[in-house]
């Protein structure tokens, strides 16, 4: 259940201000498209044993002029064939100007653990097909799952390439843990390679317009059409290290005006549920989907509830973290009350064999004091140290089985042990996590890394020279982590190649170098 904004006047505000013209009905045989108005491609997600989400939105390529107008009705077809020979469900829904003509289709009546295919028609035109695959019934056993990790994919720099690797990769499913588009200006220039000239964005107009931009890339449009996708968000869906209700420039309504927008454009162009769809700044995005008896996956908000970044004036990696008294209090929260709970509650409850959590930023303990004091960066959980010590308590607690810990934001890979007590690595190790490198987006100094490795003994790997991506293989014994960078992201041809590898074994926690 989503907790409304404590103003009235401020919630109804935000959402007024995304209402748009009034709306014209159509029948399916008065609508003729000219043009395909498929140019952002297709998606599936959020599995489960019988049902998919499918989506689309219909837009005209950057180079016809002529908006589509009214409701559209779309249909959509799912077949058990990849020439769509044999439909086994289909169905129509409207495509409106309020959600920009996406189409958010919540399928039922399918058969568990098994691959379909899916398109849609408007206007006599018909999209691409897509691949999809329903999950296994609840405690089915399943003997393997392979998944992709994904995070920041900042589009001027550079080609995603990434993408077209994951496709090569037969993934049962595909996870996105942020930063899947940027609201800074998109320039071409300086170490920008592509970007359409626009300016920051805050309106519900220029983010829906960076996402069409997004969606221009013809590998991430691949990849949506090639498995089902998980998607949480960071920061940069909205603005840069934006906490709760508040950003570094913005606060307050002008804020929750710009969240409500960011949000509603989030929802249009992700294959979510309607259950996900926002009410004005508000959207519910903390769920989970179970594979079988053996891997649960818990999708987290960790932007959305939190408490504002502390010991604000200081620079984010470093600055007085530890003289800054308000860091350390009890009451600061990352996922906010509401979502704790709810998680809490399901880790009480038997779950299975492998546990995933996948959320925006890096959860182990980093210090970044080379000297005798501690310094850490505030955006990621060294921000909220209660916050993440009751997480890992509740994981402790509930005897949760292989947790392991999915996350990107840094544009590294880094390999971690998350320990019983964050900032005591001689304390137990109680949970494995992988955080992702980025897509696209420019990475931090190796030197840094080596810096912090050196100095925090639960870090067992960090890499920033190339991006990539994270991919599991996740099987009855182990989860096999491969660290895979792509060779430039100037090009779009460029090769791959398996940076390292880890894995983490049934029963014991923290991974080892495979």
């Amino acid at each position: 259940m989503i907790s409304l904004p404590t103003s009235r006047r401020t919630f109804l505000k935000c959402s007024s201000s995304l209402l748009l013209t009034p709306l014209s009905f159509a029948h399916a045989s008065d609508v003729s498209f000219r043009h395909d108005p498929f140019s952002l491609g297709i998606a599936s997600g959020y599995p489960t044993a019988d049902g998919i989400i499918l989506w689309t939105r219909l837009l005209y390529s950057q180079a016809e002029p002529q908006p589509i107008q009214g409701i559209i009705p779309v249909t959509w077809e799912i077949s058990t064939d990849e020439t769509m020979r044999k439909i086994v469900r289909s169905g129509i829904e409207n495509a409106t100007p309020e959600f920009a003509h996406s189409i958010h289709a919540e399928v039922a009546g399918l058969k568990s653990d098994r691959n379909y295919w899916y398109r849609f028609t408007a206007g006599g035109m018909q999209s691409p097909i897509g691949r999809t695959r329903t999950a296994p019934a609840l405690n089915a056993k399943l003997n393997r799952l392979r998944i992709a990790v994904a995070s920041c994919q900042k589009y001027e720099n550079g080609y995603f390439v990434a993408y077209r690797h994951m496709v090569d990769d037969n993934l049962d499913l595909l996870i996105h843990t942020g930063d899947y588009i940027y609201e800074y200006a998109s320039t071409v220039g300086g170490n920008n390679m592509r970007g359409d000239g626009s300016s920051e964005i805050k309106t519900l107009e220029e983010y829906r317009a960076r996402y069409a931009l997004y969606k221009s890339d013809p590998d991430l449009r691949a990849a949506h059409a090639a498995c089902p996708w998980l998607v949480t968000w960071d920061d940069h869906e909205v603005a840069n290290d934006y906490s709760g209700d508040a950003s570094y420039e913005q606060s307050g309504e002008e804020f929750l005006l710009r969240r409500a927008a960011a949000y509603r454009a989030y929802y249009e162009h992700m294959p979510l549920p309607r259950s996900a769809m926002p009410i004005g700044p508000h959207m519910q995005l903390y769920t989970q989907r179970t594979f079988g008896d053996l891997v649960q996956i818990s999708m987290l908000d960790s932007r959305q509830y939190r408490s504002p970044i502390p010991c604000r004036g200081a620079d984010d990696y470093g600055g007085p973290g530890a003289s800054c008294t308000s860091l350390f209090s009890s009451t600061r929260t990352k996922f906010g009350e509401q979502q704790e709970r709810w998680l809490n509650a399901s880790l009480a409850k038997p779950s299975a064999r492998w546990n995933l959590f996948a959320q925006g930023t890096p959860m182990a303990h980093v210090d970044l004091d080379p000297g005798q004091g501690v310094s850490y960066r505030r955006d990621s959980w060294d921000g909220y140290p209660a916050a993440r010590q009751r997480f890992l308590d509740a994981l402790a607690n509930s005897k949760t089985r292989n947790p392991i810990v999915l996350d990107g934001d840094i544009h590294a890979f880094q390999v971690a042990n998350l320990n019983a007590i964050a900032n005591d690595p001689t304390s137990r190790v109680l949970a494995s996590e992988f955080t992702t490198d980025s897509v696209t987006s420019f990475g931090i100094s190796q030197a840094r890394l080596d810096q912090n490795r050196a100095m925090n003994p639960n870090l067992l790997f960090s890499d920033s020279r190339r991006r990539g991506y994270l991919r599991l293989d996740v099987s009855r014994t182990s989860v096999r982590a491969d660290l895979i960078n792509v060779e430039s992201i100037t090009q779009p041809d460029a090769k791959r190649s398996l940076l390292a590898s880890f894995a983490v074994e049934d029963g014991k926690p923290g991974p080892v170098k495979a």
